[in-house]
Parts: structure tokens; C-alpha cells; sequence
């Protein structure tokens, strides 16, 4: 049984349960020989009592531990320690591809074909190293942080055997080859049949059989066939198309043979995508039975019957210049000429119904082809605007396109508008002026009039109130990035950096900056530098991740060929942000080379006000309860108003030191709680003498004392 904090093999302390499988679960541990984190895949409980399954088990995994390869999720260890089986991998910080493809419904083109050229090239390494994965899916391939493909879980389907598999233990039978659900011999090219389903899901963003049951779904891979991933989406290329097709042929023979001739396909796809370039072969074709249509039996007989007249008529010919020494030789003769003549009379028909046949068939190709060269004709002039109709509109729409409105902007705080603008698509650049008639942070200039209609990207030039508290810019055009970040980072100024190109300003110096040099901004404020790309180069635009999750950011830079640097959690005012990216280290819209990697920040809300609690706590007062006697014992608590309780103890003197600090409530209750006795008394009656004694008696009280605590700066 594993548990949390225990080591496994002298070297590997189970930190958390990260994630769990049909035959295994896995844990994230702590390799204290290498110093390095790792992920520990454990057999399950089930699988490790049964004899034949182990030694299989083994088998495979230290094959697979022998297995390096950048697109493999690489094994470091294999052990069995008290009964678990256990297996040491890298650990990889990233998503799976399930989970790339639900948060974008269905991956691009170029996009899905990169991805499975690198899935690839990992089975492609095992194959060549006698390592079958047998459960190629898209849970079972990860997304790195970093943007590198990993193909994860070899070898442990293949060790399932006929009387241990089950549908859990197999995986998703959406993704399983006809020969693997008819449960007979599979190899390496059920993977190239499995990636072809995982394929037509990038692409499509669904699976190609679906149904109530796993049997139901098993047996539509065996009998139906495949539907084109182009009725889903239409735009996907012929090759990328014919590519699936050929990888999910229910025969293998008919597949790719190899993961190297898919992997050439796949690379010519991108190069070629409109080319219909992917031949699918039955091997048995030329050697088996063609069962022969309607169509074949009418033109192999018309070929056959005008074969034999023309061997008749040349055989009747040949008897003409043979003196026949019969009269009803002579009469035969004559018929026979006459048999030749209507078959001649018959062939000329034939001949004049071709004939018109092609006539009818010109004149209908002509007709078709002026009908589309009005259709064209009329497309082109309504576009241009020659036609007298249509044409106006279509242009007034087309300017209207892509366009927003710009919303009233000045006079309202920054932090509004910003936030309005970015909603709009629009970017906001903000400089600063100091006026004393206006309060700080309002907007006091914009370069876009209300109501104008602006293209979505473009940059807003706000002017707004530093206030007279406001630190001077410092002037750091033309310095090198590190010493204008140093600059304004010493005046107490985050720096925001965007780049573009620029040939007359070195490579990784300032171009401009926003505000400039020598005005006045707030504490804190945000400069905005451009850095130098230099001469104009193929670069990769930042895209916009504030506002979305660090899931959703790390796959939209993925996607764009970029990485994702550090990740740290801040406070931001902006309560919608909370949990949410809320800064990015590269502004958007600036050009960054391929493989940069971009830092983030997610939000974790507005800072919360705190509170301090010190000094002391004395005993209950006369005014309070005036049956409270000293030394008896107390037991006191201290609540805060948000249910956090700082104290619980029991007393019999007075006062109490306390000190809290960081309290989240500003208010809060003392309880008292304690048994007050009350002593017998003796009553003697003057008249009988009779003595009578009364019992003393215990009541539990509870005393509740209201406090405030002070607030902290």
C-alpha cells in the first residue's frame, strides 16, 4: 500500500498521488540520490497478485527503461519492493493531449500533423527496439510546458494477457485496432492504427466510432469503415486526409508498413498538403478473384460479337474467289452476302448513334462552359463593383468588417479603461502627465475620439494624471535592454518589453519607451519599452494571455512556438483575474523569436487587509458576572469573526499574553467558559430548634466578550 511521505527503494519519498490508470496509479516523488523529481508508476494491487502477469510486467518494463528518446517519456528505474511494482520515469510538468484538444476543441492542421510527426518518431524509436505500445491514445501523450511531444505508458499493455485484460485495463476502446478488439495477434501496426484515430481526433476534434458499449464500438472498428475526417471539417488537405485513411485500413497489410514511411508522408503533407500523394495497396489484388460487373459483361460481349463478325465477314470474303460447283453452294453464297451486308448496315448505325452521341455530349460541354463563365463573370463584377448591383454594399460591409467603436475614455480611472479596451481588442499605451486640478490615475487625453471606429489590435495613446507625487522617468533610449531595465527598475518602475524590428537601432537596444524620458508617473507604474530586433526577420507575435488560465496560456504558447518561463502567484486589484494570468512578460502584439520563453504571473486576488491581536486578556469583571470568584478554572477561546479560532486554553489565573498577527477579520469574540459552586447553608428554626441544611449547587456559565483588532499597515 502506498502512502504519502514513504520511500520506495531506499532513494524515492512519495510526495502526491498525481494521477491513476487501469493497471497503475501515479505518484510524484522525490529522487534523493539525484536530487530531482520523478514520477512513479505503481501496480496496482489486483495485477501484482497474478504470477504470469509480474514476469510479463517485467519483462517489458525493463525493456522500455532501455528505451531514450526525446519523444518518449523516458524510464530511469524498475523495481518490486514488499510486494509493489513499481517503475521510475521523468517527470513531465504539462498537459495531456486529451486536454489540449477539449480546451481547443480541435487542433489546426499544421498543428495536428507536427505533433503527430513527433508521436511518431517516439513509437518509431520503441518499434525499432521491439517495444509494442498497443494503447496509443491521446491520454496517454503529453504536451510538455516547453512544447516537446512525449509518448508515455510503454510496455505495460503489452504484458496484459488474455485472463487478465479487461476494458479498464486496456484503455479507451475508441483508439483500439480490429485485430486488437477481435483479441488476436497484434504488432506495430496497430500503434500506426491507433495514431490514425488519434489523428482524426486532432483534427476533427472527435472520435470516428462511438456507441453505448465497448462492444458496440469494438466491433464498428471491425466492420464499418472509416468516415472522412472532411465531412467534419472540410478544409483539411487531400494528403493529411489519405494519410488517416491508410493508417486505419482494417487490414494491416494495408496500412503503412512502418512508422518511417509514415513519418515521410506526414513531412511531405506539410509541404504538400493539396497533393494527393499517399498510395493505399492491397498486396493481394493483383493475385485475387475481380468479380465482373453489369457493365464489364455488356462491352465483353458487344467486343466478342463484333470480333466474330469480322472473322466471318473475312472468311466469306475468302470464299468469293472459290468457283462454287453447286447450285445451292451459289444460293448459300448469296446468303451469306446478304448476313454480311446487314451486319455492315448494323455496324454503320452503331457508328451514326456514337456519332451523335458525341454531338450531344459537345454541345452540353459547351453550354456548361459558358454557363460557369457567367457565373464567374458575375462574381468578379459584383466583388469589383463594375456590376450596377450589389456592389456598394458588399464594400461598405467589407470596410466595416474587423472594426470596433471607441468607448469614452477620458475622465474615467485607467484601470476602467484599460480593462475596457483589452475587452475590445484594442492596446492600450499609456503616458503620463502631472496636473494638480485633477485626481491621480484619470485619463485626461486620448489620440481616438469617442464613437470613431478603430481596427481591433490598434494601439490607444491615453495621457493620464500622475498626480504630484510622480517620479521622473528616467531617459533610457538607445540603452541596452539590461540597463533600461536596471534604470527603471531602480526607480521603482515595472518594466513591460515589446519588440520590432528596426535597422538603424542595434539588436537588444531600446527604440522607444512609454512614458518618455523626463515626464512624470506614478510609483510603480508600468514603462513600456521597445527593444530592437534589428533588420526585419521571420519572428512569432506575442499573443494576448492575460485574462486566461495558466493551462490555457501554456497551450496558446505552445501552439505559437513559444515557452513558458517562470510562473509566480501576485496580488492584483482586479478581482475578475483571480486565478487567472494577469501579467506577461513580453506586451502583446511585439515580435519574439521562436522558442522564447514567456514569464507569467497569475493572479491571486485583491490584497486582503489585515489585522494584529496583542496584549492581554483579563478575567471575567464583577459587571460582567458577579458570582466569577478568582483561581477557578477557565477554559478561554479566541474567534475571529470569519470562524478562525487563535486560542483555546484553560486557566485559573489572569491575565493572559496574547500576539497574532495576520488575521484576515477584523473582529472577533473571547468565550469564558467555567462552573460556578455555591457553598451548603445550614437553617435552624428558632421556635422547634429543627436544623435543616441546604445543598450548594454547580451552573456551568458562559461569558462572550467582543473585540476589535487593530489593523495592520
Amino acid at each position: 500500500m502506498i502512502k504519502i511521505g514513504m520511500i520506495i527503494g531506499d532513494r524515492y519519498e512519495v510526495l502526491e498521488k498525481i494521477g491513476t490508470g487501469g493497471m497503475s496509479d501515479v505518484y510524484k516523488a522525490k529522487d534523493h540520490k539525484l536530487n530531482r523529481n520523478v514520477a512513479i508508476k505503481v501496480l496496482k494491487q489486483e495485477f501484482s497478485e497474478n504470477a504470469n502477469f509480474v514476469s510479463k510486467f517485467r519483462v517489458e518494463a525493463q525493456a522500455a527503461a532501455g528505451l531514450m528518446h526525446p519523444n518518449i517519456v523516458n524510464v530511469y528505474d524498475v523495481g518490486e519492493e514488499n510486494g509493489i511494482y513499481y517503475i521510475v520515469m521523468e517527470l513531465v510538468e504539462g498537459i495531456t493531449l486529451k486536454q489540449y484538444i477539449e480546451k481547443k476543441a480541435r487542433l489546426s492542421v499544421k498543428e495536428a500533423v507536427s505533433i503527430a510527426i513527433q508521436v511518431s518518431m517516439g513509437i518509431e524509436a520503441a518499434h525499432k527496439n521491439h517495444i509494442i505500445h498497443r494503447d496509443i491514445k491521446p491520454q496517454n501523450i503529453i504536451i510538455s510546458k516547453e512544447g516537446k511531444v512525449k509518448v508515455t505508458d510503454f510496455g505495460i499493455a503489452k504484458a496484459a494477457t488474455s485472463n487478465t485484460i479487461t476494458s479498464n485495463v486496456m484503455g479507451s476502446v475508441h483508439y483500439t485496432s480490429p485485430e486488437q478488439a477481435r483479441g488476436g495477434y497484434s504488432d506495430e501496426k496497430s500503434d500506426i492504427y491507433s495514431l490514425g484515430i488519434t489523428m482524426f481526433e486532432m483534427l476533427t476534434g472527435r472520435v470516428p466510432f462511438n456507441g453505448e458499449t465497448t462492444v458496440a464500438i469494438a466491433i464498428k472498428h471491425i466492420q464499418e469503415p472509416l468516415p472522412s475526417p472532411r465531412e467534419y471539417i472540410s478544409e483539411i488537405p487531400v494528403s493529411v486526409e489519405q494519410i488517416v485513411f491508410k493508417c486505419c485500413q482494417k487490414s494491416p497489410d494495408r496500412r503503412y508498413q512502418s512508422m518511417g514511411n509514415l513519418i515521410a508522408d506526414l513531412k511531405q503533407s506539410l509541404i504538400n498538403p493539396d497533393e494527393d500523394f499517399v498510395k493505399i495497396v492491397n498486396p493481394n489484388e493483383e493475385a485475387s478473384t475481380r468479380m465482373i460487373t453489369d457493365k464489364d459483361m455488356v462491352q465483353i460481349k458487344k467486343q466478342s460479337d463484333r470480333r466474330d463478325s469480322m472473322e466471318e465477314e473475312l472468311r466469306l470474303k475468302k470464299n468469293k474467289n472459290v468457283r462454287p460447283i453447286y447450285e445451292e453452294e451459289e444460293e448459300d453464297e448469296e446468303e451469306e452476302d446478304e448476313d454480311i451486308d446487314d451486319m455492315e448496315d448494323e455496324d454503320d448505325e452503331e457508328e451514326e448513334y456514337d456519332s451523335k452521341m458525341e454531338r450531344i455530349t459537345t454541345v452540353l460541354a459547351i453550354a456548361a462552359a459558358l454557363l460557369i463563365g457567367f457565373i464567374v463573370l458575375f462574381l468578379v463584377g459584383k466583388t469589383l463593383g463594375i456590376l450596377p448591383f450589389g456592389g456598394s454594399e458588399g464594400e461598405e460591409t467589407q470596410e466595416e468588417s474587423g472594426k470596433v467603436e471607441m468607448p469614452k475614455v477620458v475622465g474615467r480611472q485607467i484601470e476602467e479603461v484599460k480593462a475596457e479596451l483589452l475587452g475590445l481588442g484594442l492596446t492600450p499605451e499609456i503616458t503620463y502627465k502631472e496636473d494638480s486640478q485633477y485626481d491621480e490615475g484619470l485619463v485626461l487625453e486620448c489620440n481616438v475620439g469617442i464613437g470613431q471606429m478603430v481596427d481591433s489590435g490598434t494601439e490607444i495613446i491615453l495621457t493620464v494624471n500622475s498626480g504630484t507625487s510622480g517620479i521622473e522617468v528616467p531617459d533610457i533610449v538607445g540603452k541596452s535592454t539590461a540597463e533600461a531595465v536596471a534604470n527603471l527598475e531602480g526607480k521603482g518602475f515595472t518594466v513591460n518589453k515589446t519588440e520590432s524590428y528596426d535597422a538603424q537601432v542595434a539588436k537588444g537596444n531600446v527604440i522607444s519607451q512609454t512614458p518618455e524620458g523626463g515626464t512624470k508617473a506614478p510609483s510603480g507604474s508600468a514603462v513600456t519599452i521597445r527593444i530592437s530586433q534589428g533588420p526585419e526577420d521571420n519572428k512569432i507575435r506575442v499573443p494576448n494571455l492575460v485574462g486566461v488560465s495558466e493551462m490555457d496560456a501554456m497551450a496558446t504558447l505552445t501552439e505559437a512556438g513559444l515557452k513558458v518561463g517562470s510562473v509566480s502567484e501576485v496580488n492584483n486589484d482586479d478581482a475578475s483575474l483571480t486565478g487567472l494570468v494577469c501579467y506577461q512578460s513580453y506586451s502583446v502584439g511585439s515580435y519574439v523569436d521562436s522558442g522564447t520563453a514567456i514569464d507569467l504571473k497569475v493572479s491571486l486576488g485583491p490584497k486582503q487587509s489585515t489585522y494584529s491581536y496583542s496584549g492581554s486578556i483579563q478575567a471575567p469583571t464583577a459587571e460582567e458576572d458577579p458570582e466569577y470568584r478568582d483561581g477557578l478554572s477557565v477554559t478561554v477561546t479566541v474567534d475571529t469573526a470569519d470562524g478562525i479560532q487563535l486560542l483555546n486554553t484553560n486557566t485559573t489565573s489572569f491575565p493572559i499574553s496574547v500576539n497574532y498577527t495576520g488575521i484576515k477579520s477584523g473582529t472577533g469574540t473571547i468565550t469564558f467558559t467555567y462552573t460556578v459552586t455555591t457553598d451548603s447553608q445550614t437553617v435552624t428554626n428558632p421556635d422547634t430548634g429543627e436544623v435543616t441544611t441546604t445543598e450548594g449547587t454547580s451552573t456551568q456559565k458562559t461569558l462572550t466578550r467582543e473585540i476589535q483588532f487593530t489593523p495592520e499597515s
